[in-house]
C-alpha cells in the first residue's frame, strides 16, 4: 500500500524559510513523478512543483527562485525547500506521487493517485 507522510510544516514570519519532507513507502519510490501542491482556504489546490523519475524539476511562477525541490532516494523522502516565504504562501501542502503522467507543475492534481495527510504552514508579514 503507498503511503505518503508530509512532515516539516510550521508557522514562521515573512522571509523566513521551511523545509518539508514527504516520506514515501509502499512502492518503488525513484519511478514516479513527485509533486508538491498547496491548497490555501477557499482555493483550488495548486500545483507548487514537480520532479520526474530523471530528477528534472519544475515549478509554478509564484515560487520559481524560492522554493527547491529535491529527493533522497535512498531515504524514499521528497523535500521542499521554502525560502524568503511570504504571507500569501500560507496553505496546507501536500505531497502527492504516480507515474505515466504528464510531470509537470501544472498537471492536473486529479491526475495523481497518491496523496499524502498535508502539512501546514502559515507565514505572519
Amino acid at each position: 500500500q503507498v503511503q505518503l507522510v508530509e512532515s516539516g510544516g510550521g508557522s514562521v514570519q515573512a522571509g523566513g524559510s521551511l523545509r518539508l519532507s514527504c516520506a514515501a513507502s509502499g512502492y518503488t519510490y525513484s519511478r514516479d513523478c513527485m509533486g508538491w501542491f498547496r491548497q490555501a482556504p477557499g482555493k483550488e489546490r495548486e500545483g507548487v512543483g514537480t520532479i520526474d523519475s530523471d530528477g528534472t524539476t519544475s515549478y509554478a511562477d509564484s515560487v520559481k527562485g524560492r522554493f527547491t525541490i529535491s529527493e533522497d532516494n535512498a531515504k524514499n523522502t521528497l523535500y521542499l525547500r521554502m525560502n524568503s516565504l511570504k504571507p500569501e504562501d500560507t496553505a496546507m501542502y501536500y505531497c502527492a506521487a504516480d507515474r505515466g503522467l504528464r510531470c509537470w507543475y501544472d498537471t492536473p492534481p486529479a491526475d495523481f493517485g497518491y496523496w499524502g495527510q498535508g502539512t501546514q504552514v502559515t507565514v505572519s508579514s
